[in-house]
């Protein structure tokens, strides 16, 4: 009768003999959610930082719409900028212009709030300041977008 039990002498897989930290910690079941959560972080924060992106191209977008409609009001009145943006909507046509219909609804930012015109400007050489205030909603803050 032999003194020690045989072993079982197999043959083994490199990965099937590893015994690394993470087996001794039984981590090897809770490797796959891991990585599934951090698969589900990453895809969180593209689309947090995508949504904020289309709302900065949407703004933009806003802004060149009301330019163009700032820049035809300003041509047929000799230059001058309305003193309110309200101006350049076509309800409140008056026949005082020539013509009227430079906007027909005034567009807001992407996160509902109305933009900004300061003129004239406070920068040498542009006519009028338009801008938007961006998400978080302070005038003149970092995240404004002219």
């Amino acid at each position: 009768m032999p003194l020690h039990s045989p072993r079982y002498q197999g043959i083994y897989l490199p990965w099937e003999r590893r015994r690394g930290l993470s087996r001794r910690l039984g981590l090897t079941r809770l490797r796959p959610f891991l990585l599934l959560l951090g698969a589900a972080l990453l895809v969180m924060l593209l689309t947090m930082r995508e949504r904020q992106r289309t709302g900065e191209r949407a703004t933009r977008a806003a802004l060149l719409v009301v330019r163009r409609g700032l820049d035809a009001y300003r041509a047929d009145h000799e230059g001058r900028c309305p003193k309110q943006l309200e101006e350049l909507e076509s309800a409140g046509c008056e026949g005082a212009a020539p013509r009227c219909d430079y906007l027909t609804t005034l567009p807001k930012d992407a996160w509902g709030r109305p933009l900004r015109l300061v003129c004239p400007s406070r920068r040498e050489g542009v006519p009028y300041d338009l801008s938007s205030d961006g998400p978080d909603g302070e005038p003149g803050g970092l995240d404004r977008i002219e």
